[in-house]
Order: C-alpha cells, then structure tokens, then sequence
C-alpha cells in the first residue's frame, strides 16, 4: 500500500522584524550589528525622518524600501497606520527579514512600543537592536557635556507637548536636554524660566546634528526661544553650567573642513575613499560625474587577452587603473574565471587604489611603486626582461582607448613584448543639473579637487569654470598645468599622486584660511560665504 501525500501546504510565517536604530546623522554612529541586518534585509522600512540612503547603503540592491512616512496620496501616516504598514511588510515577505529603520534609538520618541505591540499581536517575531540616541550623540558632537562636576543629572524632555514636564530640570545642577520642532522647543524652554530655572542660565541650541550642515548657537535661557525663531530643523537644547565647556571642548565644528561643500569630479565607485577622507575632515562631497566608463567597441582583443592570461601567453599583466580592473573581472565573470586564473602570472599595479582594487578580488600584486604613483612611476620600478629569469617575454596591459604611449614604449625599450589592448572606453559624461551647474558657477562650492587633467578638461566642458571664489585642488603638476590653461588659479597641490593626500592638503589650506581669519580678528567664513562678486579669477 502506497503512503499517502499530504496535500496540506506549510504555514506562510511571516518575515521576522528588526527594530534597528539609525542613530542621530552620522551614518558612521550605526551599529555593526545594524549594518549586518541591513546587508540581509529582504524590506527596510523606513520613517518620515529616517534617511534611504542609510538603507541603501548598507542593503540589497533588491531590497524593498517601504515609505512608513507617508501614505500611497502622499498623506502622512499617523503612528496606528504605521503600525499596520510594518505588519503588512512583515507578512508580505514570509520567512524574509524586515528591518524597521528609526532614527536615534528605538526605544526613544519612535513609536517603537506601538508598533512592536501590533506585531505582537499579529504574531510576528521581532528583536531590537539599539541606536545611538541624539540624546547624548547631539550634544557630544556639539562639544557640550551632560554632566560634570557642577552637573549631576540630567532631565530630558520632549517638546510637543501641552504642558512640558520642566518640573525636575528646576535645579541649578541639573542639565535640561530638549528635543522637538524649534516653536515646541522654545515653548518648552520658556515653560522652564517660568518655572523658576535662572534665566541667566547658558543654553547650547543645535540643529541637524553630527551631520556637515550642524550649526549651534550658545545663548541664554532668556534668549533661547527668539534664537530658535528662524529655525526650520528639529534641535535639541541644552540648557545648564556644562554649556560654557562648549569653547574649549568643541571638536566636531572645528574641523578644518567643517561645512565645506566639495565638488569631487569622478564617478561614485571612483570617489569612495576621497568622499570618506573629507568627511573625515568635516566637508560634505557632491560627487558630479565627468566620464563615462563604457566597454571597448570591438571586445574580440580583449576576450583573446583575457584568454591568453589563462593559457600562459603572458609574464606580467599591468593594470594603470581601478577601471582595467574592474573590466578585466567583469570579462572573468563572463568566462565563468576567477582569481585562481592569474596563477604564475606577475601583476603589477599603478598605485594604491588600484592595488587595493586587486585585493578586493583577492590579487596581492607583485609590483606597486612606492614613489610616483603614476606611468612613469610604474615604468621606473618595472624590472626589464632578462632571458635568464623570465621564460615569457609578454605583457598585457588592459587600458583606456586614450591612454598614452609611455608605458608601452618605456616596456618595450626594455625588451618586453607588449599587448596594449583597449579594455575600456572613456567618454565624456552628461552635463549635470541644471542647478548643480548654477552652483559651480555662481560660487555655491567651498572646492573643487581635480583628479587628472581629463576631469578639469570634462568638467569645464559639460558644466563650466568653477566661480573664482571656489578653490581649485589638483592631485598633481599636470594636472594644475591642465587647470591653469583653462583659466583656473591652483590653490591647493597636493605633495603626492593619492586621493587621501590631495584632500589632506585641501584639509591644511582651509585649516591656514581659520588660522589667518583668526590672527586678524575676522570671522571664520567658507569661501562659498566670502565669494566676491564681478572679480574675476586671476591665472
């Protein structure tokens, strides 16, 4: 007798959720643990304050990002609809994993209790996984402490409500932390001199905090609520003795880049660790693509490259750029190739970046010149052939259609064979917005940090000079010589070929401009704040 099949289907559990915080701004306040949820979410579900690109940073391409701000009209949801919604989420995606993304800390002024409750009741599993709260975070990258030896408590309230809870923040040595919209927050600091806290007392008011665009005002209790008036952002007020530590304490708004709004001319996979090192530096990187990256337009010689690399036709493969390595693994990719297949060949790489690029594929090159990180530099550490110790004679270097002759000709004057092969094409990007061309113009950025010459020759091309106030970087003399023809004046040079030493000088110029506004009793400004007006840039 047959056994009989069961016909009945297994229960469609429902995705599990994680309540994750965001933190306060920084995307670098984030958790290790969040991160790690984020990179296997199937949703991420996010708030009317919560950014997507904290997400999306972290997650998926395919993940689903789910707006619990606002309704399918564009209506914003009361916190019972986003409830509901993150209930939804979860059993739209069975056996997945949905990441509830809150600014802060979950478990402060989110709404977490109300949306974990209807989870609850829905039978939906779910774990927490704490942020780092603007409570504490806000005032830390303000320079104010929260307590100290004339501060023993702290007593926070939340703005918003009809009578603020100011009773347990009426002592001298206690620090009031308040949170909310600017009206709120003065109405709650107002609530608080009314109650009796000297109105002498120093308060430390901060908007978009541990963010480039922080800004805070140090006032009084008095004049907090009229400091407040213009405000558009939530803030969060300080208010107690730790204020006046501020002066010396301040860390995060003194850094020599803080606010700076920087034009960086590559693409995004190119500009990740010179967007990193400037917001190391406290500047915000506007990324304006100038080229193009597109494949060769007959691949033929590069598939019978690429083939020759695995049958033993080369000795050494040289790669000049992030780019040729990117090409080379996606033509692997396509041959069903992997790291193995560079077994007995030599690999050589132009610089760091390019060396690091490799790694991250799991190469280690054999030759990275240590001191000019350029094609010279290359040639100049390349060993020449020797009959004796290389049994092959040939060399592949997968390149640009517009690279030049000086690496081929400096191999081959050395007695290598060499196979330049076109592995990638550079065109001329798009022209940027509308508005971002107005702003390079008109002045809107502190900086520009040019790369090569093809992104001073790219950038003047599709978007036009840079205003003569915005200060010119160039990562080296050629091209400054580039900048310079095209009418730009070179403020900043940097001392070598990296993307991390070129934001670095940029780092010690604007640290000069403080110091020099400093020593004449000046006000510190941007240069985007001190643009002349009809003055041209002088060459």
């Amino acid at each position: 007798m047959s056994p009989t099949r069961s016909t009945t289907r297994p229960p469609r559990v429902p995705a599990r959720v994680a309540f994750v915080g965001g933190g306060p701004g920084d995307p670098d306040l984030l958790t290790l643990r969040a991160s790690r949820l984020l990179a296997a979410a199937d949703a991420v579900v996010v708030d009317q304050v919560a950014r997507d690109d904290l997400a999306l940073r972290h997650a998926p391409a395919a993940v689903d990002i789910v707006d619990a701000g606002h309704g399918d009209q564009g209506e914003r949801l009361t916190q019972a609809s986003r409830a509901k919604l993150v209930v939804r989420t979860a059993k739209a995606h069975p056996g997945g994993l949905v990441v509830r993304l809150m600014d802060g800390d979950p478990a402060v002024f989110n709404g977490f209790a109300e949306e974990a409750q209807a989870l609850v009741k829905a039978g939906v599993a779910f774990e927490v996984v704490p942020g780092v709260s603007s409570v504490t975070a806000v005032p830390s990258y303000a320079g104010v402490p929260l307590t100290a030896k004339t501060s023993s408590s702290v007593h926070v309230v939340v703005a918003g409500g009809a009578s603020p809870d100011v009773a347990g923040g009426l002592d001298p040595a206690t620090t009031v932390v308040v949170l909310g919209a600017p009206d709120k927050a003065a109405d709650t600091l107002r609530a608080l001199a009314a109650a009796g806290r000297d109105a002498a007392t120093p308060v430390a008011v901060t908007e978009r905090g541990t963010t480039t665009s922080q800004r805070t005002v140090v006032t009084t209790l008095a004049e907090a609520p009229e400091a407040m008036a213009a405000g558009q952002h939530p803030v969060l007020a300080v208010v107690g003795d730790t204020v006046v530590m501020r002066d010396a304490l301040s860390w995060f708004e003194t850094k020599p880049l803080f606010g700076w709004s920087v034009l960086v001319p590559r693409t995004k996979e190119q500009s990740g660790t010179m967007t990193t090192r400037l917001e190391h530096h406290g500047a915000r990187a506007e990324i304006v693509p100038t080229i193009s990256v597109e494949p060769p337009r007959t691949p033929q010689q590069l598939e019978r490259a690429v083939k020759g690399m695995v049958t033993g036709r080369y000795e050494w493969i040289g790669f000049t750029s992030v780019n040729a390595v990117r090409a080379i693994r996606e033509k692997f990719d396509e041959f069903g190739l992997d790291a193995r297949s560079f077994a007995g060949l030599k690999v050589a790489a132009v610089g760091g970046v390019t060396a690091e690029a490799l790694r991250e594929w799991g190469i280690n090159p054999d030759l990275v010149p240590t001191d000019e990180q350029s094609a010279k530099g290359l040639l100049e550490a390349w060993p020449p052939y020797d009959a004796d110790l290389d049994p092959i004679d040939r060399v592949f270097l997968p390149r640009a259609d517009i690279a030049t002759d000086t690496l081929v000709a400096g191999l081959q004057d050395t007695g290598w064979e060499v196979d330049d092969v076109t592995a990638y094409r550079t065109v001329r990007a798009a022209p940027p917005p509308a508005p971002v061309r107005d702003a390079i113009k008109a002045g809107a950025f502190d900086a520009v940090v040019f790369t090569s010459s093809s992104t001073v020759r790219n950038l003047v091309g599709i978007a036009g000079k840079p205003n003569p106030s915005t200060v010119i970087a160039c990562i080296g003399p050629a091209t400054a010589k580039t900048a310079e023809e095209h009418g730009l004046r070179v403020d900043v040079l940097a001392p070598e070929p990296r993307a991390e030493a070129l934001v670095d000088a940029l780092a010690d110029h604007g640290r000069s401009l403080a110091l020099a506004a400093s020593e004449a009793g000046e006000e510190v400004l941007r240069p985007s704040q001190r643009r002349p007006s009809g003055r041209k840039r002088a060459t």
